[in-house]
């Protein structure tokens, strides 16, 4: 799904930008995440994002410990995304996809008066964000292929091979990661890894990891 705004680099994203804290959830440059947006708070988000400079940033909470928070903490790497779907569904609900732009790190949580909550934030570690495709030929693919193959035929998924062998190797890799069903854990290595080559060694790591244990989470879902 292609953009109108063109991102070539830090410069041309926002640095105070609103954050959705979901946990699970994983997005990657150039990726697409769909979103079903109710909570009031979120509502008022969209609102504001689709005013203004159409982006959000997805990112984890920190892990519970001991009592749950109201305000839970926030892992300090996530991901921007631009809106580049949007639909009204009538029951005060938005139907969306966001596009992955490029990873950034928190610089600060800010005090603010919106119901949602809002960062500074850099990108300045993850400058290879905003090249497509880079270090493409360093991805083993036929590792990725293998592990997958078994992944899925351990869990029973059903899998479009076809697109899958025809996907370039951004797009696979990432495409897998934000779709295989693992943990938060496992989802802030895959977002925190390195290069396109790491990201793709940790996936084939945490699925061979999986397989050993028997299986995915069942407490888990496919985004």
């Amino acid at each position: 799904m292609g953009m109108n705004a063109v991102y070539n680099g830090a410069q041309d994203c926002p640095r105070v930008i609103p954050v959705f804290p979901l946990a699970g959830a994983l997005l990657l440059p150039r990726g697409q995440m769909p979103l079903n947006i109710f909570e009031p708070r979120y509502i008022a988000m969209i609102d504001d994002a689709l005013r203004e400079h159409r982006t959000i940033g997805m990112i984890q909470p920190e892990p519970e410990s001991g009592r749950p928070s109201a305000t839970p903490g926030l892992l300090q790497v996530g991901c921007l995304g631009r809106i580049t779907q949007f639909a009204e569904t009538g029951d005060d609900r938005y139907i969306l996809t966001l596009t992955g732009i490029a990873r950034f790190r928190i610089v600060e949580e800010l005090s603010v008066t919106t119901a949602y909550r809002q960062c500074r934030v850099s990108y300045d570690d993850f400058a290879i964000d905003f090249i497509a495709r880079a270090g493409e030929d360093e991805v083993d693919r036929n590792s990725l292929l293998r592990a997958l193959r078994s992944f899925a035929k351990a869990n029973d998924l059903k899998i479009d091979w076809k697109g899958i062998n025809e996907a370039p190797n951004e797009a696979l890799v990432n495409a897998l990661s934000m779709m295989c069903p693992f943990g938060p854990r496992e989802k802030q290595a895959l977002l925190e890894a390195s290069s396109l080559k790491n990201r793709a060694d940790v996936l084939v790591a945490i699925t061979e990891i999986e397989l050993a244990r028997g299986g995915s989470d069942p407490e888990t879902t496919l985004q």
